[in-house]
């Protein structure tokens, strides 16, 4: 057997590579299960099931029919929970029938109820509500003030209680308990070396968190009926505070960089701050808080979070679909639309796919553009084809499963790699469906 052994160059020692390589992600922390929802659509947070995806509507709430279609377009993109704001008395009586009207349609995805100020008040006057939800999300930072704020978190946990409802406590640097935070920094003050402002804000927000979750629990509320958030905007920041709650918790968690941005701004914050976090093990359930472009895709953070989990290779969603950048080689732009219209044929068709061939999300497609990487690339896929580059042979040569299956020529390349893809689906997760059949 050949020894995988190098040395480090920097301090000479013997240094195992492959067992680095192998190692990969942390461990995953270990917290406590919380089944959010009942039946066709209950969902495990936590206690070592896969990380969950989740979104958030935002639309009035009162508004039923926009409501439902939003939540629709959200979970049929993916999304595992969604969440609704609950704000007033019309969105609260609202709930129930959207949550009727989503269930005849057949969409079960949990519903979670953002609540803020009058919470309490809310799922008292509105039973039906507390009941058509399936979590309540809590701010402790904006669940009262001062002697109320104590009676009104209980009333909402007691809620949660009595109609079998999970809770996310959810701190969040822009409402901290002033109270609280108050006074860790006059404490920090008089400290004979004191801290500096953003470790104490952070901190406040822990012991946000963890306070009112040990008060959840001595009113009655089970640790399985759990989850904690402490959200912040800048990604230093979140990482330093999960990092610090994962360690003084078991509780399950939600991740979610807060007001992450819009376009481009706001999908790599969020890749970069959850990125980090799920790879030291950290985090049961993800939020990508995108700012949509006017008019724009909602569901569009659903499709981020779930890249970020399958790039990094914690869960498979939709078959991926690897390209080149393109170069002066490929001044054509064929591999260019052929590679979109491959991810468009799958996307559109990955709803129907689901039912007919169990197994397809792990496909891995190529659609490279010359000779100097397609082939070798290609021929890791499950199926891959190297278009010709500029001044190449217009010759496009396609790998099943590593190897060199037959080679394209002219107008009809592209139509041909679809239908050889098609076929390539068929073959290989029909076989479920006909051993089933037979």
């Amino acid at each position: 057997m050949t020894s995988t052994l190098e040395f480090d160059p920097t301090t000479n020692e013997p240094f195992d590579y492959a067992s680095e390589i192998a190692a990969g992600a942390a461990p995953r922390r270990r917290s406590v299960g919380v089944k959010v929802g009942e039946g066709a659509g209950a969902v495990m947070v936590g206690g070592g099931a896969p990380v969950v995806v989740q979104s958030m509507t935002n639309t009035d709430t009162a508004d039923v029919d926009a409501t439902v279609a939003q939540v629709l377009a959200l979970a049929r993109a993916g999304s595992e929970l969604v969440r609704i704001t609950v704000d007033r008395d019309e969105a609260a009586a609202a709930v129930p029938v959207i949550r009727e009207k989503l269930a005849r349609k057949n969409c079960f995805a949990p519903l979670v109820g953002d609540f803020h100020y009058i919470g309490h008040k809310l799922l008292a006057d509105h039973p039906a509500c507390a009941e058509a939800l399936d979590k309540y999300r809590i701010n402790p930072g904006n669940v009262g003030f001062k002697d109320k704020r104590d009676r009104q978190f209980s009333a909402i946990v007691e809620m949660a209680i009595r109609h079998g409802k999970s809770v996310r406590i959810g701190a969040n640097w822009g409402s901290l308990d002033q109270e609280l935070l108050t006074s860790l920094m006059d404490e920090n003050a008089k400290s004979a070396s004191p801290a500096a402002a953003d470790a104490v804000m952070r901190e406040a927000m822990v012991r946000s968190a963890l306070l009112s979750a040990a008060r959840a629990e001595d009113i009655g509320l089970g640790r399985d009926r759990i989850i904690l958030s402490a959200k912040v905007s800048a990604v230093q920041q979140l990482v330093a505070v999960y990092r610090t709650i994962a360690r003084r918790s078991d509780y399950a968690l939600h991740l979610g960089l807060t007001e992450a941005g819009m376009g481009s701004k706001g999908i790599v914050a969020s890749s970069a701050a959850l990125g980090v976090l799920l790879q030291e093990g950290i985090g049961d359930t993800i939020r990508v808080s995108l700012t949509p472009e006017p008019g724009g895709d909602r569901s569009l953070e659903v499709k981020v979070a779930q890249e970020i989990l399958q790039t990094m290779g914690f869960r498979t969603f939709v078959p991926l679909v690897a390209a080149c950048p393109g170069c002066g080689r490929t001044t054509s732009t064929v591999f260019q639309e052929l590679a979109r219209d491959i991810q468009r044929h799958i996307i559109d068709e990955m709803p129907n796919w689901k039912t007919r061939y169990p197994g397809v999300e792990n496909l891995n497609v190529a659609v490279m553009g010359c000779i100097v990487n397609g082939p070798g690339e290609s021929k890791h896929a499950d199926i891959g084809i190297s278009l010709p580059g500029t001044g190449e042979s217009p010759a496009a040569p396609v790998f099943i499963d590593g190897q060199k299956a037959l080679t394209l020529r002219g107008e009809t390349i592209a139509a041909d790699f679809k239908r050889l893809v098609e076929e390539y689906i068929e073959r290989r997760f029909g076989r479920v469906e006909k051993t089933a059949a037979e």
